[in-house]
């Protein structure tokens, strides 16, 4: 999973990248000071990770993966190739889903590009500069369709979805808001559209917020209406504390917490936000060589979950012996599940469930 983090700038979104990936990301208080996109990987927390690596010892511990990407922050007019426009416009088309962060706290020390507060223009001002890039790529594409379609008449379906798309941008609005099916999104996959890509809005309120108060904090109740309206997710983070946060480890990280009132950071909330938006859930493998996660999409058939960990499980699938993770750490070993008859042999057609413990059987 790729997440893009996006946003104006001096909203908190360089400070919420360092924390969140300790990749030490510049941060300063003047527009464009992330010129390059800057990439950290973070590890997923997953407690029944941690358990089968209590049960096993392996000598290898490998939990799932996401990769943030800092992405340059843009201005008015990035459509057109102001600010840093047209390179923010090629790195953000390279995720899976865009963090959207944007600066709900009123701070007369750090300088907001647009000169005042309002969550909604600011998520208006990129929208627009995302829409605009749209169109010009959807403009082109019902070019060459047309040319294409005169020799290929399996192509005027798909010309049919681009007029359709360029009717809903020119109104202003965000692809991701036009009713298509997945067959009509596959037909226009190839455009990379970058108001189709899901969104995550992160909400940066102040420290005195995070233990629940921002509800009360008039930007976010207008972003999470907005949020809510186009299907999307919104948390609440404070870009400060998470920064504080990143510093500490263990139990010292969760007194923090805890005297802050809050049972888990802004990456465990941002985590499970993109797993939820992006529609994964994760398998896991567990043995004395290795203990591991594997995130794979909702609705993953047992042979694409083996495909996941090399091509030749999926092409010489035979099946999938499962256990449930809760069966397995209740029983304390393998052995006692297959005695109690808890460890089932799943072929073909069985869908995955999220922390299904799996070892596939294969011949190629």
């Amino acid at each position: 999973m790729k997440l893009g983090i996006v946003g104006l700038p001096n909203v908190g979104k360089s400070t919420l990248f360092n924390a969140i990936t300790n990749a030490g990301a510049e941060s300063a208080n003047y527009p464009f000071c992330t010129i390059d996109p800057n990439v950290g990987v973070v590890a997923v927390p997953d407690k029944r990770l941690d358990k089968l690596a209590e049960m096993y010892n392996p000598e290898k511990y490998t939990p799932a993966v996401i990769e943030f990407v800092d992405i340059a922050g843009l201005v008015r007019g990035a459509s057109k190739g102001e600010g840093l426009g047209n390179k923010f416009l090629a790195n953000i088309r390279e995720v899976d889903a865009i963090v959207h962060v944007v600066r709900c706290f009123v701070n007369d020390d750090i300088i907001h590009v647009e000169g005042s507060i309002d969550p909604l223009r600011d998520v208006e001002t990129i929208d627009i500069e995302l829409i605009l890039s749209d169109l010009e790529i959807v403009e082109r594409a019902i070019e060459r369709t047309t040319k294409a379609a005169k020799s290929d008449k399996k192509l005027l379906e798909k010309l049919e979805v681009l007029e359709k798309v360029k009717k809903w941008l020119e109104e202003g609005k965000c692809a991701r808001g036009l009713a298509l099916d997945d067959e009509e999104r596959a037909l226009i996959e190839e455009s990379r559209l970058l108001t189709l890509k899901p969104i995550i809005y992160v909400a940066n309120i102040t420290e005195d917020e995070v233990a629940g108060d921002y509800e009360n904090n008039e930007g976010y109740k207008k972003l999470a209406e907005h949020a809510k309206s186009e299907g999307s997710e919104i948390i609440a983070v404070s870009a400060q504390i998470e920064a504080e946060l990143a510093e500490l480890e263990g139990e010292e990280k969760m007194s923090f917490l805890a005297d802050l009132g809050i049972e888990e950071s802004g990456l465990d909330k941002l985590i499970k936000s993109g797993y939820s938006l992006l529609g994964l859930i994760s398998f896991l493998t567990a043995g004395p060589k290795e203990v591991r996660a594997w995130t794979i999409k909702k609705g993953t058939k047992a042979p694409g979950a083996a495909g996941k960990i090399h091509t030749d499980f999926e092409r010489g699938f035979i099946r999938a012996e499962v256990v449930s993770f809760d069966d397995l750490v209740r029983e304390g070993d393998r052995t006692k599940v297959k005695e109690k008859g808890l460890l089932r042999s799943e072929g073909k057609e069985y869908v995955m469930k999220d922390g299904d413990i799996v070892e596939f059987l294969f011949n190629v």
